[in-house]
């Protein structure tokens, strides 16, 4: 698994979730460079708020007293699923360079499908233009993409889309949460 430095508060939860034996503030994150879903145990006398980014990393941690582990989407509570969208669409927004280069560097999952394809709203027609184009000169933006692929959906939204399903565990493939190409350079 590709360890985040940062996160971003999705919840706070100041006494812990009531299932819990012991109550210790909690919040539920999102990794800011591999999309990964966390809990992380608060320190006394912290409070965070949604969309505020803490430091995760393996040094001095200021508000953060230990990394609990990885979590579901199922187990979000309904504020961090509503600030999930939100925050999807400005991380997606920061690292437009690195999802772009996606486009670029995407290849074939096995001889009969294409890792473009199981993007939703992608299919054969699309696949292939966007081969084609990506031969000629590399994607350097969302907006070049979506100029040069006639009929492309909004591959901001597209993008969003597919961390959703993965994070939701439609899909047994991944093609975005953990991957190596998103750390930012």
């Amino acid at each position: 698994m590709q360890k985040d430095e940062y996160a971003i508060v999705l919840d706070f939860l100041p006494r812990g979730k009531p299932t819990d034996r012991k109550a210790e503030p909690l919040a539920q994150v999102l990794g800011e460079d591999y999309f990964n879903l966390l809990e992380v145990v608060i320190k006394e006398g912290i409070f965070l708020k949604p969309k505020e980014r803490i430091y995760i990393g393996p040094d001095k941690r200021e508000k953060v007293k230990y990394i609990r582990g990885k979590i579901r989407y199922n187990q979000l509570t309904s504020l961090a699923k509503d600030t999930l969208n939100e925050v999807l669409e400005e991380l997606v927004s920061k690292k437009e360079k690195q999802l772009v280069n996606f486009f670029n560097i995407a290849g074939p999952i096995s001889t009969r499908l294409h890792s473009l394809e199981i993007l939703p709203g992608i299919g054969k027609k699309h696949l292939w233009k966007i081969i084609e184009e990506r031969k000629k000169k590399p994607f350097e933006s969302f907006e070049d993409l979506k100029k040069r692929v006639e009929m492309m959906p909004n591959p901001k939204k597209v993008i969003i889309k597919r961390i959703l399903e993965e994070l939701e565990g439609k899909d047994r493939y991944r093609l975005i949460v953990g991957a190596p190409f998103l750390k930012s350079s």
